[in-house]
Order: C-alpha cells, then sequence, then structure tokens
C-alpha cells in the first residue's frame, strides 16, 4: 500500500510526527528559557563577588598602608 496524501493513515502519522516535534520544539524553548534565566543569575552571582572582592583588597590595602605608616613611626620614635 502507498503512502499518498490522500491516505488518512499518511496522513494521521504526518499529523503526530508534528505533534511529537511541536512538543519537543516547546520543551527545547523551556529549557532555553530556564538556561537563559540561570545564565543571567549567575552573571549577577559572579559581578557581585567580583565588587566583594575588589572591596577586600582595597581594605587590605588599607590596612597594610596604616600598617607600614604605624611601623615608621615607631622606628622614628626609637
Amino acid at each position: 500500500m502507498a503512502y499518498t496524501l490522500s491516505n488518512p493513515q499518511y496522513t494521521s502519522m504526518a499529523d503526530n510526527q508534528l505533534q511529537v516535534l511541536e512538543q519537543k520544539i516547546d520543551e527545547l524553548i523551556a529549557l532555553c528559557d530556564q538556561l537563559n534565566r540561570e545564565n543571567r543569575a549567575l552573571k549577577a552571582d559572579s559581578a557581585g563577588w567580583q565588587r566583594e572582592r575588589q572591596d577586600l583588597m582595597d581594605k587590605n590595602e588599607l590596612a597594610r598602608t596604616r600598617v607600614e605608616a604605624m611601623i615608621n613611626r615607631l622606628r622614628t620614635m626609637e
């Protein structure tokens, strides 16, 4: 039996295949949306950690400068 467009069985199989394909595409779109949300969240986290790291480096540099200044004052007292 040949499959032709007028054959109801062929049309039904094509419809089923299209429905399966449509469902898979919808799932891929949902996955892409989820991954985009996660990516934005990770980028925001990364930016926060970078700011925090820079703040800590600045505080460390300030502390180092103050300790050096105290050491220099102590040396001048000797």
